[in-house]
């Protein structure tokens, strides 16, 4: 061969590609040392040592062989190695970087064997010139295919990333549900990158707290794992909802402590033996570590590399925002819920005038706990007051809202008003709330103060001695009544405004029920729970945040075609014979209500009881004192046919206190009644609307002693009126103790 410059470069090439095994070797030993990051992952690494062979012979083969840099053969798996980097996260710098120094390690061995071929300076000077554009091309060429390659996957892969992303906003955190939420992460990532996912969090968050402070080894509750089924053997040992612990010094409690994802082999992470790569994720969200999420890959899969760690990073990002969403308003309509049964009856108080039964059921959807309530009132006169109302909106605002006005009901039927004229002063509180909360200074400008302030009621008063019942109501649903011969009838009452309105009036209806009517009172939640997810087809959306609430709606005063329907069920259902009033709630309840309705829900169902004639006893008496005498006679006689007469000397006093007041300060006509109940219940009536009034008489005073006497001996008391006139009554007991008396 002619000595020239590519003639050298020739015989070196050749001669140095009889030693490749040794020139691979020592650029590999150059490129562990001087670029370690290459050799961390085992893939990076055998991609690496791979292209380091093949660029080499292919380098040497075209010098020797005189081909143009341009036309030299690259490895067939050149583009594929690119590839490879890019989606195990390997800079680009590094991937160029190494090219370099494989091209500097391979230049210095030709320059090396130039001298020892020729003793021509000149041709070894013109040789090297000529390696060292031949080179520079070369790894120009293979630089410039390597970074397409390596940026179109780059490029693939962030779009493939995006897109991941954006479904999983999609699919994770649909409700506000916990358990839903964090399965939602489970699944979406079985079925996109993962052979088996457990998602984990912190006992204490989910019991509240923001921190585990303190808590050494860490508590965590198994929220939710994908698959469902066995995966081949592979479920780890704790199931949903059990509680384990995070050993220190685990990828996990690494993960907890310092809030930065990990990647582990061979199952090291979450005692997965046969999981060959692991994700270990923790769940942050408005910095609060909630818990932590793993995934795991097993058999033939890929293991995991720098991108899919961004990718799990990046929903799980999403899903920890969603997890707080949950746990927050799982927290907030905890409390409301809390609330709003803290503030409804524990157990119906004894009466005799009504069987009730009832059910409370808080709103299963996003909406949360809202302000309905029931409630079972004893009046004077063995009588019963049955309330259902309904206050408008959602959550801690609403609940509190229903507890005042429970207890304002309370107040005003203490009183004995009738149901026109507590609904009335009933509005009058609704709207000193509203005012109330308008000027209150901690409110916020931009909060609707007004919207939560309206409410709707229903108020009935059923008397077991007249069996008669008066109803009125305050834009609220009217009443079922069926009658023992099973004939079921909504009672059409007069509307009235709903409450918060003011200025309008309400007015009553009186009924009269038969022994064992039954009579059903509710809130507009039970008898429209189907109607708005059938009307538009699609579910409610959640809310925004954990804490907002959709906005209310003022229930009309007029029923609705959507109420109709709603009434039509209930009163189906109710004509239908039932064992007894728990099972007709349940009946009502599987009829009318969908699994999650979309407000809560209030029932009461009352069957009706009557005091016979022979528990009633009624005298009419004159205005004239005389009558006393004859009235404790008359009491001591009927105690004695009715086995009371422990009671005789308590009764007789209080009938003669009660008797003298009615003829000294009131009008005919004066009517004396005992009512054989629970207990001995007196009631003196007469025409005046002049309300005793208990004092303390002193030492020379004639009277003011009867109310006071009454008031130490009956276990209650009070005064009632009418359309006209009033009645006071007292109630005595057999059990009562009575103290006693001494005057000054």
């Amino acid at each position: 061969m002619e000595r020239t410059a590519a003639g050298l470069i020739s015989r070196a090439a050749h001669d140095l590609g009889l030693r490749a095994d040794e020139l691979t070797a020592e650029v590999e030993q150059r490129l562990r040392h001087e670029l370690p990051a290459l050799w961390e992952d085992p893939d990076v690494a055998r991609t690496a040592a791979e292209n380091v062979v093949e660029h080499v012979v292919a380098a040497l083969a075209g010098l020797e062989h005189a081909i143009e840099p341009d036309l030299i053969e690259l490895p067939s798996a050149d583009v594929e190695r690119a590839r490879v980097l890019a989606r195990h996260g390997t800079p680009l710098s590094t991937m160029l970087r190494a090219f370099r120094l494989a091209e500097e390690i391979v230049l210095d061995r030709l320059f090396a064997e130039l001298p020892r071929l020729s003793q021509d300076a000149e041709q070894v000077s013109a040789a090297a010139r000529q390696l060292n554009v031949v080179s520079t091309k070369y790894v120009d060429r293979v630089s410039e295919q390597g970074v397409r390659a390596f940026q179109a996957e780059r490029d693939r892969r962030l779009r493939w990333r995006s897109a991941m992303v954006n479904e999983a906003s999609m699919c994770i955190g649909t409700t506000l549900d916990i358990a839903r939420t964090t399965q939602e992460l489970a699944d979406f990532a079985t079925e996109q990158f993962a052979d088996l996912v457990t998602v984990d969090l912190l006992d204490t968050v989910l019991r509240g707290q923001d921190t585990a402070a303190g808590q050494s080894p860490l508590t965590l509750r198994r929220m939710a794992q994908g698959p469902d089924a066995d995966a081949g053997g592979l479920q780890p040992p704790v199931r949903p909802q059990q509680l384990h612990v995070c050993p220190e010094g685990s990828p996990c409690a690494e993960a907890l402590s310092s809030g930065r994802p990990s990647r582990q082999q061979h199952g090291r992470a979450s005692g997965v033996p046969r999981a060959h790569s692991t994700l270990v994720v923790p769940l942050r969200a408005r910095g609060t570590t909630l818990g932590v999420a793993e995934f795991h890959r097993y058999g033939t899969a890929a293991p995991y590399d720098d991108e899919d760690l961004l990718l799990a990073q990046e929903i799980a990002v999403r899903a920890a925002v969603a997890v707080d969403n949950a746990r927050h308003y799982t927290h907030a309509r905890a409390t409301a819920l809390t609330l709003q049964r803290s503030l409804l009856p524990r157990e119906a108080p004894r009466q005799s005038a009504v069987d009730v039964a009832y059910r409370y059921l808080p709103a299963g959807s996003e909406s949360g706990v809202g302000g309905d309530w029931y409630d079972v009132i004893p009046l004077s006169g063995a009588r019963v007051a049955l309330v259902v109302g309904d206050v408008v909106g959602h959550g801690i605002r609403a609940a509190a809202s229903m507890g005042r006005l429970r207890t304002a009901v309370r107040t005003l039927a203490d009183i004995d008003l009738p149901p026109d004229e507590l609904l009335t002063h009933l509005d009058d509180v609704v709207l000193r709330l509203a005012n109330e909360a308008s000027s209150d200074p901690d409110t916020g400008p931009e909060a609707d103060v007004g919207r939560d302030n309206g409410a709707t009621c229903l108020y009935a008063v059923y008397d077991p001695v007249a069996r008669r019942c008066t109803l009125a109501r305050a834009g609220h649903v009217p009443p079922v009544v069926v009658v023992r011969d099973g004939t079921a009838d909504v009672l059409e009452l007069p509307p009235g405004p709903p409450l918060g309105r003011g200025g309008l009036p309400f007015e009553t209806m009186e009924v009269d029920l038969p022994e064992g009517s039954l009579i059903a009172l509710c809130t507009d939640g039970l008898i429209e729970a189907r109607m708005p997810a059938r009307a538009t087809g699609e579910p409610p959306s959640a809310p925004a945040t954990a804490t907002e609430d959709p906005a209310p709606v003022m229930p009309s005063a007029d029923p609705t075609p959507d109420i109709d329907a709603g009434l039509a069920t209930l009163r189906q259902v109710l004509a239908r014979p039932a064992p007894s009033l728990e099972a007709a709630c349940d009946s009502v309840l599987e009829a009318l209500l969908p699994s999650r309705p979309d407000d809560d829900v209030a029932l009461l169902l009352a069957r009706t009881r009557s005091l016979g004639a022979d528990r009633v006893a009624t005298w009419e008496l004159e205005a004239d004192p005389a009558v006393v005498a004859r009235a404790r006679s008359d009491v001591s006689r009927k105690l004695t046919d009715w086995g009371l007469e422990e009671l005789a000397f308590v009764a007789e006093l209080v009938v003669s206190e009660l008797v003298t007041n009615a003829i000294r300060y009131g009008r005919p006509p004066i009517r004396l009644r005992l009512i054989h109940d629970r207990s001995l219940l007196c009631e003196v009536s007469d025409a005046g609307s002049t309300t005793p009034h208990l004092r303390r008489a002193r030492v020379f005073d004639e009277g003011g002693r009867g109310l006071l006497l009454v008031a130490q001996l009956a276990g209650q008391w009070g005064t009632r009126h009418a359309r006209r006139g009033k009645t006071v009554w007292a109630e005595l007991s057999e059990t009562a103790e009575f103290p006693a008396l001494a005057f000054e």
